[in-house]
């Protein structure tokens, strides 16, 4: 058979499902850049079977796609299908129509960001087969084993001239392992390739076949099975191949000399000078089958190829014969036969030395037209810091597999609501230090269980310079911070949290990245647009750090791969992402809102970091389908947790800023007597959309690290403990502490946060050692010993407990209307506010000097009504003003609040109750 195919064509084969796995697809373009592709079946259909084809078709389809399940149509067959978002389910104005908002502007600027995200996905198709090899790109970057006794490395640097990996396993010579333009040093998008081969030891001979493998990491004590390569090369032969289908291998040339023999003849010319005008690929092969016409049957399959005539595309279909198909289909490839000249990691030790050790430092060298650099790998997954003015390095992480970390549980299930405890390492000891993974395992994740909460949420994890930064300025995107641990390390916390039912959450920033230009990526190859824009637009107004060019294909393939390294290396089970509004806007969020549509689609917003936004919740809900995203935007731009297909960005969780700014504004500058009830409740809920999906909190870390006070310091100051202390102080802060947890707890969403420490009032701020305290880590720890002693802060915790176990005995944060309270009674005069969520009653008197003997309020249902949560009792810090008979309390048949019974409660000043309905009465 003679099929001849343009420069153009696309060749595509699929194997057959063998031995249990899914089917591979290969597919390969003649003519053009070599793009060999061996991929999984996530998303492409089963062959038909008795239909085999060659054609010029599209890429398969890609991940998360709508169409993913149905048969791709080439490119000229688009057209015909009329209206196809709209019978897709995909509407870029629909959660618009939902919440019943008309805005014109707003709506085209969805539409047009709709057909701008379609443009990008096709562009993406054109380079990658979906957008799980997108989001892969760790599984090829940087520092990685290969099976064949060497190590790869690939960087991305468009704008360097010659790179090189220097470290101490070769003298940091610049020379000795590199890769240089012109020597295929690149390709053309900018990657540069350097090969470590380890080194044979003394007596060894290197081995006879390029293909030999060695099963360096799994069975690492396995493997060697003793077959040889000429074994395994006869035992194919003997069971694969039938008779005569081998001839070729025993002759190289015979397969190529009949070729041209049948294409020349016996006596064809033997110089291009001899060479006549060859006729179209047509034209030969309708001559060569009326030449074989009566032929014999052979052993090789029946064929006939077919011009379909399509213009646009040179597309040949071959028909097959049934017989030799199902013959073809029974066979397994020999691959299994190569698999068996595998050796263990033992062969390789006694073989081979590692070209790079585990442990070796290194950095990477570039040539750029500017002068020579040393930049730490973008791509390292451990660097440890410039220490003494040293210059930071990269570390070569390959510990040997007995002593990788291997994983024991599961990812606990997503619960229905969150208690999440914000958590950083560094300041989580007792002691006036850097505190390690290991003692976070040993002292904190056991409080955490005990105290209730559900997950875990780490700041300041991923590595930066600067370690009074906090971890926002980050430089090494794919490295955990050396100051805590190793990898290793930081895996075995992850895996122990899991076992203790609580997720972990990455508090992940993807908005702005670090400007040093020695161990972060401003400036990385020389240029000032390889990761970041250049010019005002590449740096941020105020903070002083380099801003993402959203727009560039490998910035994404960047920043959607760490997503998914962090999942697939260290088993997270999502991601805060923070600060939204620097990365959605040119000028960085730092604007006056006032809530007009129109400043969400004016020309300050960043159109591609909405893209960004877009394909990262898609991707991430796409392969890990349980994982959980978080959006910290203080413009609370619309749409935020609404569908990505409806118009929205897809994340499940929004984070409403306002809250913790109201309290601290309060407690700071506002008299108790004048808070406003009505500017509590509107802040906490407002009327802003999809309420279900807010994540409230008093105060997290903002309130404690970026300069403030945390709660306790400004409620208590430095009176706690000293003889001074008067018993009234301590009880308006205590109560005060309470009953802003329990109501921002409680009255609206599903997810709650506390920051490490202040369940308990913890009554220092954090301060991070830097010039202006000489460098003292005397505010960089926490108090744990306080809870072991009694007073305030171990009755603040057992409050915080009890609150904790409210919502995971009675689901409270799971019950509502939407995941929101009914706020049937607001009173500025008196200072109470009382609200109902589910069978659960909430009533706070914020008060500072009246009580309520008889306090009335509205509730839906007629019965009788139990306190199961009450601030004043003793045991929390409160008064025990309650009598026994008090806490048991029976609807009035009197119209409330606008419903048609009611309840006589007992208020006293600075308290709060949560009454559940235990007994419904019929009237």
């Amino acid at each position: 058979m003679m099929v001849s195919l343009t420069s153009s064509t696309k060749i595509s084969l699929l194997s057959t499902n063998t031995n249990g796995y899914p089917p591979l697809k290969f597919s390969f373009q003649v003519g053009k850049k070599n793009t060999f592709r061996k991929c999984n079946s996530f998303g492409f259909r089963s062959p038909k079977k008795q239909s085999w084809s060659c054609s010029a078709s599209e890429q398969p389809q890609p991940l998360n796609s709508p169409q993913q399940n149905e048969k791709r149509q080439p490119k000229f067959k688009k057209k015909q299908t009329k209206h196809a978002d709209k019978d897709k389910g995909v509407d870029p104005v629909g959660f618009l129509t939902k919440h019943g908002i008309s805005h014109k502007a707003f709506a085209f600027f969805l539409r047009e960001r709709y057909k701008a995200l379609k443009d990008l996905r096709d562009e993406i198709f054109n380079r990658y087969l979906n957008l799980k090899e997108l989001a892969s790109g760790y599984e090829l970057l940087g520092m990685q084993r290969n099976a064949q006794h060497r190590v790869d490395f690939l960087e991305w640097a468009p704008g360097a001239r010659y790179c090189a990996i220097v470290g101490d396993f070769n003298g940091w010579s610049p020379k000795e392992n590199c890769a240089r333009e012109g020597h295929f040093g690149h390709d053309d998008y900018g990657y540069w390739f350097i090969i470590l081969e380890d080194k044979l030891r003394e007596g060894e001979e290197p081995d006879e076949f390029y293909f030999q493998q060695y099963n360096y990491v799994d069975d690492y004590d396995k493997g060697d099975s003793g077959v040889t390569v000429e074994e395994m090369f006869k035992k194919a032969n003997d069971e694969y191949w039938e008779p005569g289908e081998d001839r070729f291998i025993k002759s190289r040339y015979e397969a190529v000399a009949k070729l041209y023999e049948q294409i020349f003849g016996p006596n064809g010319p033997q110089t291009e000078e001899e060479l006549e005008e060859i006729a179209d690929p047509e034209t030969r092969y309708k001559a060569w089958k009326a030449q074989h016409r009566d032929d014999p049957p052979s052993n090789l399959p029946s064929t006939h190829v077919i011009d379909t005539g399509m213009k646009e595309y040179d597309v040949f279909n071959i028909i097959d014969d049934p017989v030799w198909l199902e013959k073809f289909r029974a066979k397994s490839p020999p691959i299994a036969y190569w698999l068996e000249t595998r050796k263990g990691r033992k062969a390789w030790l006694k073989k081979y030395m590692p070209g790079i050790p585990h442990g070796s430092k290194y950095r990477v060298y570039f040539n750029t037209p500017t002068g020579p650099l040393e930049r730490v790998p973008a791509w390292a997954t451990y660097v440890v810091p410039d220490a003494d003015g040293k210059q930071a390095f990269a570390i070569h992480w390959e510990p040997p597999p007995e002593s990788k970390y291997k994983w024991k549980h599961k990812h606990p299930p997503k619960p229905k609501s969150l208690r999440i405890y914000e958590c950083h390492v560094g300041i989580s000891g007792h002691d006036p230090k850097v505190a390690s993974f290991d003692d976070f395992i040993q002292k904190v994740l056991p409080h955490i269980k005990e105290a209730g909460y559900n997950a875990i949420q780490l700041i300041g994890l991923v590595e930066h310079k600067d370690y009074f930064t906090v971890g926002y300025r980050v430089t090494n995107f794919y490295a955990v911070s050396s100051r805590y641990g190793t990898p290793e390390d930081f895996k075995r916390l992850v895996d122990l949290a899991h076992g203790l039912g609580l997720l972990v959450f990455l508090d992940i920033v993807h908005s702005y990245a670090a400007a040093d230009e020695m161990v972060g990526l401003s400036l990385f190859d020389g240029s000032n647009d390889c990761y970041f824009h250049s010019g005002k637009r590449g740096n941020h107004k105020f903070w002083g750090t380099r801003m993402f060019n959203y727009a560039d294909q490998d910035v994404l393939h960047f920043l959607l791969s760490n997503l998914n390294w962090w999942v697939e290396e260290y088993q997270v089970d999502g991601f805060h992402f923070h600060s939204l509004g620097s990365m959605m806007y040119t000028h960085n969020g730092f604007a006056t809102f006032t809530g007009d549509l129109e400043e969400y689609c004016n020309q300050y917003v960043d159109k591609d970091a909405l893209l960004y936004l877009i394909l990262a919740n898609d991707i991430l809900h796409a392969l890990h389908p349980n994982i959980i995203t978080i959006a910290e935007d203080a413009t609370l731009y619309p749409g935020l947790c609404e569908l990505t297909s409806q118009g929205g960005l897809g994340f499940d969780y929004f984070v409403n800023l306002s809250a913790p700014e109201m309290w601290s504004s309060f407690l700071e500058n506002t008299p108790d007597h004048e808070w406003s009830m009505s500017k509590i409740v509107n802040t906490l809920v407002g009327s802003q959309q999809n309420t279900e999906k807010m994540l409230l909190y008093a105060e997290n870390h903002n309130q404690s690290i970026s300069g403030g006070q945390s709660f306790a310091e400004v409620l208590f100051g430095d009176t706690i403990g000293c003889s001074s202390v008067t018993e009234e102080s301590l009880l308006r802060g205590s109560s005060l502490h309470k009953m802003i947890r329990l109501i921002t707890f409680t009255i609206g969403g599903s997810a709650y946060l506390n920051f490490m420490g202040n369940e308990f009032g913890h009554p220092k701020r954090v301060e991070f050692p830097m010039a202006s305290n000489n460098y003292s880590y005397a505010l960089a720890n926490r108090q744990w010993d306080l809870l072991s002693k009694e007073g305030v802060h171990s009755q603040l915790f057992t409050f915080d407990k009890d609150m904790m176990h409210l919502d995971e005995v009675e689901g409270i944060l799971s019950k509502g209307s939407g995941g929101r309270s009914n706020i049937h009674h607001i009173n500025d005069p008196t200072m109470v506010i009382a609200y109902i969520r589910g069978p659960f009653l909430f009533v706070f008197n914020f008060h500072p000097t009246n009580s309520y003997h008889s306090y009335s309020v509205g509730v839906e249902e007629a019965g009788e009504y139990h306190i199961i949560l009450n601030t004043d009792e003793k045991k929390y810090g409160g008064q025990g003003s309650f009598e026994h008979d008090q806490y048991v309390r029976r609807t009035i048949n009197r119209r409330v609040d606008g419903l048609h019974t009611c309840l006589e409660v007992f208020l006293p000043s600075r308290t709060a109750q949560v009454y559940k309905l235990t007994r419904i009465l019929r009237v």
